[in-house]
C-alpha cells in the first residue's frame, strides 16, 4: 500500500502520513528496493486507532500511546487511556456538584437588591470574612469598591458566585478548582444561560466518553492484529 492509498483513506495528506510515520504512530514500515515506504493493513489499523484515539485522548497523548505501544509497553498504553477516564469520571463529579450547587441556589433568599459589605455577605454564608478574601485572592468573587470608602461591595453576581463556591466547598473541591469553574459560570450569566451551559458541559462529556470508547475498540483491534494481549 502506498502513502497516498493509505492517506485517502483517511482524508489525510500523503505527507501527513509520512509525518505520523516519523512521529512513532505507525509501526515499523519496510522500504521498497527505490526507497519507498511499503505500508500493509497492519499500518491502516494503526493510523485508524491514533485518529480515534486522538478524538478522546488529545494529538500528543493519542501519539504517546502509539509509540509507548510500539515499544511493547503495553502497561503504560493501558495507563494512559485509564488516566483519561479518571480524568472524566472526575470532572463529571464536578459537573454534577455544580449542577447541585446552582439548584441549591433556588431555596437560598433571593439576591439583595442593595450590594453587600463583607460581614453581610459572610453571615448569608456563615463563614468567616477571610474566607470571601481568600476567595478573591483566587479570582472567585470579584467585588466593586465603594468610591467613597473604598469597602468591598458585592452585588447580585457576585454573591451568587459566592453561594456557588460555598457549594462547591462543602464538596471538597480546592480553591483552584472552584475557580476554574466560576469563571464559565459568571461568563454564561441568567438561569437560562446557566441552564445551557451545564447542558452544553453534559454534552461535551457524553461526547468524550464515546471517542473514548471508539478509540479503544480500535486499538483493541490494532492489538489483536499484533497479538498482543
Amino acid at each position: 500500500m502506498r502513502p497516498i492509498d493509505l492517506a485517502r483513506e483517511h482524508g489525510l495528506s500523503a505527507q501527513a502520513v509520512r509525518n505520523y510515520d516519523e512521529a512513532g504512530v505507525l509501526p515499523p514500515t519496510e522500504r521498497s528496493k527505490t526507497g519507498y515506504r511499503r505500508y500493509t493493513p497492519l499500518h491502516a489499523q494503526a493510523l485508524r486507532a491514533f485518529i480515534a484515539l486522538r478524538r478522546g485522548h488529545g494529538h500528543q497523548q493519542a501519539i504517546e500511546i502509539m509509540r509507548v505501544t510500539h515499544r511493547g509497553d503495553t502497561e503504560s498504553a493501558y495507563r494512559l487511556i485509564d488516566s483519561a477516564h479518571v480524568e472524566l469520571l472526575a470532572e463529571r463529579d464536578t459537573r454534577t456538584e455544580v449542577a447541585a450547587a446552582l439548584g441549591a441556589l433556588s431555596t437560598t433568599p433571593p439576591a439583595p437588591v442593595r450590594p453587600l459589605t463583607v460581614g453581610e455577605l459572610a453571615h448569608r454564608l456563615d463563614v468567616h470574612p477571610a474566607t470571601l478574601r481568600s476567595w478573591e485572592a483566587q479570582g472567585i468573587l470579584h467585588p466593586e469598591r465603594d468610591r467613597a470608602t473604598g469597602y468591598r461591595e458585592y452585588g447580585p453576581d457576585s454573591v451568587r458566585d459566592a453561594e456557588i463556591a460555598r457549594q462547591l466547598r462543602r464538596g471538597g473541591y480546592p480553591l483552584p478548582k472552584v475557580a476554574q469553574f466560576i469563571a464559565p459560570l459568571r461568563e454564561a450569566g441568567g438561569a437560562d444561560a446557566l441552564a445551557a451551559f451545564l447542558d452544553a458541559w453534559q454534552e461535551r462529556l457524553t461526547t468524550r466518553s464515546r471517542n473514548l470508547l471508539a478509540g479503544a475498540a480500535q486499538l483493541d483491534a490494532y492489538l489483536t492484529m499484533l497479538g498482543t494481549g
